[in-house]
């Protein structure tokens, strides 16, 4: 049960969510979610896409009955730029308990995804991370793969050099590793060990030849209905193929949707995250290559939004608002 007034809401500001969570916070949360839905004590919302040219609104939720919550993340994206909220209900009232900014959650919560499925999937040796895009969700992809399989090397390839300079150059800031640049994508991921796809491209550019024995691979981007980063060969050669939701994929992931509907795959040899950590899976010796595949579910938002919204409520921050109130409607 929720603790707070029902008298008032609480607004957590993007300020808030950084000084209150941080990435290992959000992977812990999130791993404790997928144990909650594989035992059936949560449930996800199929995530919700209407796409224009240039834009699209999105909408994830969740539900965890059993903890108290509700509620949905809500977003419209236009050009790379959104300003993405979390609602949070109370399960047992239907009141408003939270509201977040969810900029940094969103990002935070895409890496733990990454960050959860590389633990379970990657080589316990792999240290080599190959990166492919340079844009704002680049930076966060790197920190969970590192959160998981600390890096030794990691190689960076973006199709404008000024774009990987600059996006190389920071990451030498911020980490020990050795950061190199790589002029095309077989040059970077050649023999990886680990590879991040997270780019806007509409066109496949990742194909099958171009990846070592051995691999495992995380397809960040396309996320939108239609767009594509890697070919139905890669799909086809993977020896596990983990989703998200495999409803959500079914319905709007093209890069899957090419092989299990266009070349005869089978969605039944499709996991979901919930199953790999609720049964404790690990990668099995021999494996070639696994892939993870995310669109995005609202049970990773609400897993971290609860989890800040407890710890905002623990410290004592966050706003507090009145709850909205009812008024009677004209009907004349």
């Amino acid at each position: 049960m929720a603790d707070t007034d029902p008298k008032t809401f609480t607004w957590i500001t993007e300020a808030e969510v950084v000084s209150l969570i941080n990435l290992s916070g959000v992977i812990g949360a999130l791993e404790d979610a997928l144990r909650l839905e594989f035992q059936g004590k949560a449930k996800n919302l199929r995530k919700g896409q209407t796409a224009w040219t240039g834009g699209s609104l999105n909408i994830t939720g969740a539900q965890f009955t059993g903890a108290g919550f509700s509620g949905a993340k809500v977003w419209t994206n236009v050009g790379g730029k959104s300003a993405p909220l979390v609602l949070l209900h109370g399960s047992d009232d239907g009141q408003l308990r939270a509201i977040v900014e969810a900029v940094a959650l969103g990002q935070m919560r895409t890496a733990a995804l990454a960050a959860v499925a590389t633990k379970y999937l990657a080589a316990d040796d792999a240290d080599d991370l190959a990166v492919v895009g340079s844009g704002k969700q680049s930076l966060t992809q790197v920190a969970a793969v590192n959160a998981v399989r600390p890096l030794k090397r990691l190689r960076v390839f973006s199709p404008t050099p000024e774009n990987r300079t600059r996006f190389a150059a920071e990451l030498r800031t911020r980490y020990p590793f050795e950061v190199v640049e790589r002029d095309s994508v077989a040059a970077c991921v050649n023999d990886a060990p680990i590879i991040t796809t997270v780019t806007r491209a509409k066109e496949p550019f990742l194909t099958a030849e171009m990846i070592a024995p051995g691999a495992h691979l995380n397809a960040a981007g396309a996320i939108i209905r239609g767009f594509a980063e890697i070919s139905a060969d890669v799909v086809a050669r993977a020896d596990m193929v983990v989703v998200d939701s495999l409803e959500g994929c079914r319905e709007d992931s093209r890069e899957l949707q090419s092989f299990y509907d266009g070349q005869g795959g089978d969605w039944n040899d499709v996991f979901e995250l919930k199953d790999i950590v609720g049964r404790g899976e690990r990668r099995k010796p021999g494996t070639d290559l696994t892939l993870f595949k995310w669109m995005g579910v609202g049970l990773a938002d609400l897993a971290a939004g609860i989890e800040i919204f407890r710890r905002a409520k623990a410290k004592g921050l966050g706003r507090e608002l009145p709850h909205p109130g009812r008024a009677t409607v004209d009907l004349s």
